[in-house]
């Protein structure tokens, strides 16, 4: 397909909801209480990702103490009722600006801060149900990690697909064990490549996140794992350039000087590739990312507006013949 100017247009994820649904979709983001990340609480590493900032590497800390976390393991959830609470707030509130400021009626709620599968059963399942209620939604996506996701999780989403849109989003970062291994990860890339195609057996849509500029990555390396990723079966993607904050790990090294961010032009020269080599109905729901407040180190041009960086992307891909 080639539109007016000659372009091929990318598969976007916009697009594709708007297919399905025969309208705008909207995602509304979610964090709720409770949650954290087996990277975090020592279960398969400590510290986190390097680029990570969480609470273990936060001078507060100290203002964790007693807070309560979940895991696979939790014999109770003495926060339900919190996380609940807090649900209702964000679900409401975003939806209700969303339809007031775009006018969207129909919304995914997307579990997205930490890992959103690392918890006891019956609280993802109470979660899950009670985000499904909200006017409007019809559907779910499910930020987490391949190590943190059990059987009865699967099938569970495996069967809430039947009748509603649901997704589940690994983080792949990098195919390359020697990059997991320095960024901290605390799994190998056969635990993710094996977790996307347990997901796609049981019928769920996966979209995996990768991310650009690691440290000690070349460009081919970076683009062998976006075909590895789309060889493993993913349905959509998201790639992420890797930034610096400060009080992380990675902040660490950039300060001794033991790594050096991606440019925006080698960003875009990645991406583009990357998208090149991509089959089309793998649909891309985020180009790039960045945060635009005073905690980023580098690089400068991941703290540009959203509309800035996305003009470089647009610019980028029309003169590689593609439109988003």
């Amino acid at each position: 397909m080639v539109n007016r100017e000659g372009l091929v247009p990318v598969n976007t994820f916009g697009r594709y909801l708007k297919k399905q649904f025969g309208e705008r979709v909207r995602k509304i983001p979610v964090g709720l209480s409770g949650f954290t990340c087996p990277n975090i609480d020592g279960t398969v590493a400590k510290g986190g990702c390097t680029f990570c900032l969480n609470e273990s590497f936060s001078p507060n800390l100290a203002q964790n103490a007693g807070k309560t976390f979940l895991n696979l393991h939790s014999d109770s959830n003495p926060i339900l009722r919190r996380q609940l609470y807090e649900l209702h707030e964000q679900v409401v509130e975003t939806r209700e600006r969303f339809i007031r400021e775009e006018g969207v009626r129909k919304f995914l709620v997307y579990f997205q801060a930490f890992t959103n599968t690392y918890a006891p059963f019956e609280t993802l399942k109470v979660l899950y149900d009670r985000a499904l209620e909200y006017k409007g939604v019809v559907g779910l996506s499910i930020g987490t990690r391949s190590d943190s996701v059990t059987d009865e999780t699967l099938e569970y989403l495996a069967e809430l697909s039947q009748t509603h849109e649901i997704w589940i989003e690994y983080g792949i970062q990098s195919i390359y064990d020697e990059t997991l291994e320095r960024i901290n990860r605390g799994h190998d890339a056969l635990n993710v490549e094996q977790a996307i195609k347990k997901a796609k057996s049981c019928g769920l849509n996966v979209c995996g996140h990768l991310i650009f500029g690691l440290p000690g990555e070349t460009k081919a390396m970076m683009l062998d794992s976006a075909k590895a990723a789309y060889d493993w079966g993913i349905d959509s993607v998201k790639y992420h350039p890797l930034y610096v904050v400060k009080q992380t790990l990675l902040a660490n090294e950039y300060k001794r000087g033991e790594f050096a961010p991606i440019s925006r032009e080698e960003y875009l020269e990645v991406l583009v590739e990357a998208i090149r080599l991509k089959p089309d109905h793998i649909t891309v729901q985020r180009m790039t990312a960045g945060i635009e407040d005073d905690t980023l180190l580098a690089p400068a041009w991941c703290g540009e507006s959203k509309n800035v960086q996305m003009q470089a992307i647009r610019t980028a891909l029309e003169e590689a013949g593609y439109a988003i």
